[in-house]
């Protein structure tokens, strides 16, 4: 199924019928402010294993992504973290950065493996996080990945359809997504380190 959603003006009715999805154990697929994503609910063991299926990944070797409303939820997954962090967090989110923080023993709870670092996203796109609001809960993400050379990830949400219809429950078409991914911040070890470059420059904030 395939769902047109406007990111100016998301459709209450299609959210709710997007949650109704991820709360009976669903896996869908969503744009964010880079690029498309395949997501679940966090608290659904079956949807996590769905989704390391679809990506062929195991589940104890996934890095996977926490796709939060806003900053409230992350202490319910990281350890600690100071001030500096912190004002660093409300600088630059919602915003197309993932930072990897040392996680709190929920997260091994939720995803039935000794996961030791959690990826957080906030990321600027009233879709996702309508959607993640009305949940109630971070939705967990991977990227949506093509294996053509050429193009890393896919941007129309139609071919994305195509290709997906068959092993996801929704596509969410948003318009076209961008080929760029989110700029990765390693924050484990109280610096902040760069591990990817993407679309998010923290060069004038570090």
């Amino acid at each position: 199924m395939i769902i047109k959603i406007y990111p100016e003006n998301p459709n209450q009715k299609h959210i709710a019928q997007v949650v109704d999805v991820l709360k009976s154990g669903g896996v869908i697929i969503y744009p964010t402010d880079t690029i498309y994503g395949i997501g679940c609910d966090i608290t659904n063991h079956r949807s996590i294993e769905r989704i390391c299926e679809i990506r062929g990944i195991k589940s104890n070797k996934v890095n996977l992504s926490f796709i939060c409303y806003d900053l409230s939820h992350i202490s319910d997954y990281i350890k600690p973290i100071d001030n500096v962090t912190f004002r660093l967090l409300k600088k630059t989110l919602p915003g197309p950065f993932t930072f990897i923080f040392n996680a709190n023993n929920q997260v091994p709870k939720l995803l039935s493996i000794n996961k030791k670092t959690v990826g957080i996203r906030v990321p600027d796109n009233n879709i996702a996080r309508y959607i993640v609001q009305a949940l109630g809960n971070p939705i967990l993400s991977a990227s949506i990945r093509d294996e053509d050379e050429l193009i890393e990830y896919s941007t129309d949400p139609e071919l994305i359809h195509e290709k997906y219809k068959n092993v996801v429950d929704i596509v969410i078409d948003g318009g076209y997504g961008d080929n760029h991914p989110s700029t990765v911040i390693d924050c484990t070890t109280g610096a902040f380190e760069i591990i990817r470059q993407g679309k998010g420059d923290l060069n004038h904030l570090l």
